[in-house]
């Protein structure tokens, strides 16, 4: 998805533009306990003009009950069948290989437990239970015990399904270990590799558009490999944050399965017209008063006239870049610029 695409034809503010946003939650709506500047009132102001919100997470460790009530007390109204994860994904691809009632083990929190019991299976903890079955989500509480025993279930050949396969994960304090920390334990000691679920892969986005119905979403994200390539594999346009573990500097050389549609430093993107991006030259382009284009040393260089908008400029910078590297030319020397909008 280019830097061009998915632009509205009637240049409207993007909660106007998409009918459901399909919004991540760790580090775009919160980091830990906390809410994340800007997300509560902008989040209310687009549910306020008849936009749906949907809570799409990779996080398999809290059911939908509690990441809705955990939205609630931060003043987000939200209730449960907002909220779609990577559990419900790996439940439905679970049930789609065992029959009803048939019992898997599960390494993972309460959130994992209640999808696979959604889906008319038996969870159990112990591969002395008789599961037909391994599915894994991140749970903080998992230790070596549970690891041995899915390896040991996965050794003898069970399905093996994981919701996803996030290496790490934002925290109040900091990044954290992820699901895919816990999965590689069990693929190291086995060999095998799972059937993933969640995003970015197709089944997570199978699950969203189930639940949602939605007909022109607008994926919302912090991270280029779960979110922005999760849009890209659907087939949607999508808008990049920069609240939780994307750096402006990952963006001018990222393949093509990366690149987000519009970019924002945080939710307030959601209600703003998005700036028009236009091609100026061979690999020069304008965004909203940024004008960026290659000089004969091979660097990119912001023309005199600047916007307001850095993350406008920044839009121009990739799209130079990514023209570049799309056309087989060297991309040019980008740094410099980058650094010149503060971001």
């Amino acid at each position: 998805m280019s830097a061009e695409a998915g632009t509205p034809a009637e240049q409207q503010p993007l909660h106007l533009a998409y009918d459901t946003a399909l919004l991540d939650l760790d580090g775009v709506v919160y980091a830990g306990p906390a809410a994340i500047p800007h997300a509560v009132p902008s989040l209310d102001a687009a549910r306020a003009a008849g936009m749906h919100l949907a809570y799409v997470t990779n996080n398999a460790s809290r059911t939908p009950q509690a990441v809705a009530a955990h939205l609630t007390e931060l003043g987000i109204a939200a209730e449960p069948t907002d909220v779609i994860t990577s559990a419900q994904a790996a439940a439905r691809l679970v049930a789609e290989k065992l029959p009803a009632g048939a019992s898997v083990l599960v390494i993972g929190g309460e959130g994992l437990v209640e999808a696979v019991r959604e889906r008319g299976l038996v969870p159990v903890r112990s591969l002395d239970e008789g599961p037909a079955a391994v599915v894994q989500g991140y749970d903080p509480a998992i230790g070596w015990q549970q690891l041995a025993e899915a390896s040991y279930a996965v050794q003898q050949g069970l399905p093996w399904v994981a919701s996803n396969t996030d290496l790490t994960i934002p925290t109040a304090r900091g990044t954290a270990p992820g699901n895919g920390t816990l999965v590689a334990a069990v693929r190291t000691a086995t060999g095998v590799e799972p059937e993933v679920a969640g995003k970015p892969l197709p089944p997570m986005h199978r699950e969203t558009v189930i639940r949602t119905g939605a007909k022109r979403p607008l994926v919302v994200g912090d991270r280029l490999d779960t979110d922005i390539e999760g849009a890209f594999n659907g087939g949607v346009d999508s808008l990049l944050v920069f609240t939780g573990v994307t750096r402006p500097a990952d963006l001018p050389e990222a393949e093509a399965k990366y690149r987000p549609t519009y970019l924002a430093a945080d939710l307030r993107g959601l209600l703003e017209v998005p700036p028009a991006l236009e091609r100026v030259g061979t690999d020069a382009f304008r965004c909203g008063g940024w004008t960026v284009a290659p000089r004969e040393d091979g660097r990119l260089a912001f023309g005199d006239e600047r916007g307001t908008d850095p993350c406008a400029g920044l839009r121009a910078l990739c799209a130079a870049t990514w023209a570049a590297a799309d056309a087989g030319r060297p991309v040019p020397e980008w740094r410099k610029a980058l650094a010149e909008l503060g971001l």
